[in-house]
C-alpha cells in the first residue's frame, strides 16, 4: 500500500503541475483574443498546431526508451545516449528548419514571417534537448522539482506576455522616450507570443546546468540500435495519438454540410465544439498525470515478483478515481460551464463533452494497458493498436459528421479510445497477462454511464446529481471494503 500511495502522491504532484500550467496559459487566451485580430492570432493556432506534431518526431520516442533501459541496466549510460542523440538531431532539424525558414513561411502564406518561423526552430529543440532531463527527475522520483521548473516556465512566459503585449504598449503611450522603446517593436505584435515561448524555455538551460556539466557524450552505435528499436514504434504511437486528439476539429469544418445547424456556419460550429472540447480537458490532465507518474513507476516494479497484482490494483483505483471524475464533471456541467464559456451560443454544443470525457478515461486505462507492450519490449504491437485508433477516428468522423454533425465527432472519439482499450486488453493478455478485476472496472465505468446517461434524459436539478454521486460511492464501499479495511489496518 505504500508504493501505492507515492504514486498517488507523484501523481497528484504532477497532476498540480498540469492541472494549474494548463489553467494559467488557458488565461493568456482572453488577452490574445482582446489584442489581436482573428487573422493574427490565427497564425498562432496555425503554428503551435505544427509544433505538437514535431515535438513527437524532435523526441522520436527515446523518453520512453530511456525510462525501458534504464530501469534495466546502468542508468547514466543511458541517460548520456539518449541526450546526445537527441542533442545532435535536434540542431539538425532546427537548423534545417531555420535555414529553409523564409521558404517555409512562404510556404504557409507567412511572408516577412521568417522570425516566427526560426524562434518556433528554436523551441522545439529546446523542448528536445530538455525532455530527457525531465524524464530522469521522473525516473528518480523527483515530482516536486519537475512541478517547479515547469510551473517556473510557465510563469515567466505569462508575465513575458503581459510585458510585451498589455504592458510595453501602455507604457509608450504614456512616455515616448521611455527605454521601453529599445526593447519593443509593435510592428511584431503577435510575434512576441513566440518569442516570449522562447526565452522562457531559456529557463530550462539554466535550471538543467548541472546536467549539462555531467553530460559525456555517447556514441555507442549497437546500443542506440536497441534504443531505436524499442522507440521507432512510440513514434508512430505518438503521432497516431495526436492524429486522435486534433482531427475531429481539423475535420468538422470540412464534412459538416452547410446549414445543417440554422443559422450558423461551419466555421462558427467548428468554434463551439473547439470551445466544449477545452471542458474535456479536467479529464485529460488527470490522465496526463497519473502517465507522468506511472510510467516509470511500472519500470521500476516490473522486477518485483508480486508486479501483476500490484497493476491490477493501481489500473482498479485509477479506473474508480476517472469514473468518478466523469460522473462528477458530466452531472454538474450545466453550473459551471457558463463560467468557462462566457456567450451562450457556446454551450449549445455541451451535449457533446461527456463524449469526449468519456473518452479521455478510456485513454487513460488504455495507457495503463500500454505496459504489457512496453515491459516486454514489443513496442510495435502499440504503434498497431495506435494506428488502428486513428484509422477508425478518421472513418467515423468522415461518416458519422455528415449525419450527425459535432456528435459524431464526440462519439468517434468516444468509440476509436475504447476500440484502442479493447485490443491492448486481449493481445496484452496473450503476451504479458495481469489479473485485473475486470468486474470492478466494468462495474465503475457503467455505474459512472448510468447516472450521467439518467441525468441526461431527466430533468437536471443539483439534488438528484448529489443524490446519483451517493448512489455510486455505495459501489466502491461495497467492491474495496477489503482494501479499505487494510488501509486502517496500516
Amino acid at each position: 500500500m505504500s508504493i501505492l500511495r507515492k504514486l498517488a502522491s507523484q501523481t497528484a504532484v504532477y497532476g498540480l503541475s498540469s492541472v494549474l500550467g494548463r489553467m494559467l496559459n488557458y488565461l493568456l487566451v482572453p488577452l490574445y483574443t482582446s489584442v489581436f485580430l482573428p487573422s493574427e492570432y490565427g497564425i498562432v493556432t496555425e503554428l503551435y498546431a505544427y509544433v505538437a506534431f514535431l515535438n513527437i518526431l524532435y523526441i522520436y520516442g527515446l523518453e520512453t526508451a530511456y525510462f525501458r533501459f534504464s530501469s534495466k541496466e546502468n542508468g547514466d549510460q543511458y541517460f548520456n545516449l539518449a541526450l546526445t542523440s537527441i542533442l545532435f538531431s535536434s540542431l539538425l532539424f532546427s537548423g534545417t528548419i531555420w535555414l529553409f525558414s523564409d521558404v517555409i513561411a512562404d510556404l504557409l502564406q507567412y511572408p516577412d514571417k521568417a522570425h516566427y518561423i526560426e524562434w518556433l526552430a528554436a523551441i522545439l529543440a529546446i523542448d528536445a534537448i530538455v525532455a530527457i532531463p525531465f524524464a530522469r527527475l521522473r525516473q528518480v522520483g523527483k515530482a516536486n522539482h519537475f512541478a517547479i521548473f515547469k510551473l517556473s516556465n510557465i510563469g515567466v512566459n505569462i508575465l513575458l506576455n503581459l510585458f510585451f503585449i498589455l504592458w510595453c504598449p501602455v507604457i509608450l503611450d504614456a512616455n515616448p522616450d521611455s527605454f521601453i522603446v529599445d526593447i519593443y517593436d509593435p510592428q511584431l505584435g503577435v510575434g512576441y507570443v513566440f518569442l516570449s515561448n522562447l526565452i522562457a524555455n531559456g529557463l530550462y538551460l539554466v535550471f538543467f546546468i548541472p546536467d549539462w556539466f555531467k553530460l559525456k557524450l555517447n556514441f555507442n552505435n549497437a546500443e542506440w540500435r536497441r534504443m531505436m528499436k524499442y522507440a521507432w514504434p512510440v513514434l508512430i504511437i505518438g503521432f497516431a495519438g495526436v492524429t486522435n486528439e486534433m482531427l475531429s476539429r481539423a475535420i468538422l469544418k470540412y464534412r459538416l454540410p452547410e446549414g445543417f445547424y440554422e443559422g450558423y456556419s461551419n466555421l462558427e460550429i467548428l468554434g463551439i465544439f473547439g470551445a466544449c472540447y477545452k471542458l474535456s480537458v479536467f479529464m485529460t490532465l488527470a490522465v496526463q498525470a497519473f502517465r507522468y507518474a506511472f510510467e516509470p513507476f511500472f519500470f521500476t516494479q516490473a522486477k518485483e515478483k508480486n508486479s501483476p497484482q500490484l497493476f491490477s490494483k493501481v489500473m482498479t483505483w485509477f479506473v474508480l478515481f476517472t469514473a468518478f471524475s466523469w460522473l462528477i464533471l458530466c452531472l454538474f456541467m450545466p453550473y459551471y460551464a457558463p463560467i468557462f464559456l462566457r456567450q451562450e451560443s457556446y454551450l449549445m454544443a455541451l451535449d457533446a463533452v461527456p463524449w469526449l470525457l468519456g473518452g479521455g478515461l478510456f485513454l487513460g486505462v488504455f495507457y495503463n494497458l500500454s505496459l504489457w507492450y512496453k515491459l516486454t519490449d514489443k513496442t510495435l504491437y502499440g504503434a498497431y493498436i495506435s494506428l488502428i485508433g486513428a484509422s477508425s477516428t478518421f472513418i467515423l468522423n468522415w461518416l458519422l459528421i455528415p449525419q450527425m454533425g459535432y456528435m459524431g465527432s464526440a462519439i468517434a472519439t468516444f468509440a476509436s479510445y475504447l476500440l484502442m482499450v479493447v485490443i491492448s486488453y486481449v493481445w496484452g493478455a496473450k503476451h504479458y497477462p495481469i489479473p485485473y478485476q475486470l468486474h470492478k472496472v466494468m462495474s465503475y465505468i457503467s455505474f459512472a454511464g448510468l447516472g450521467i446517461l439518467i441525468n441526461e434524459l431527466s430533468q437536471q436539478s443539483v439534488l438528484k446529481a448529489v443524490l446519483i454521486v451517493l448512489i455510486f460511492l455505495t459501489l466502491p464501499l461495497i467492491l474495496e471494503r477489503r482494501s479499505f479495511q487494510k488501509f486502517k489496518a496500516k
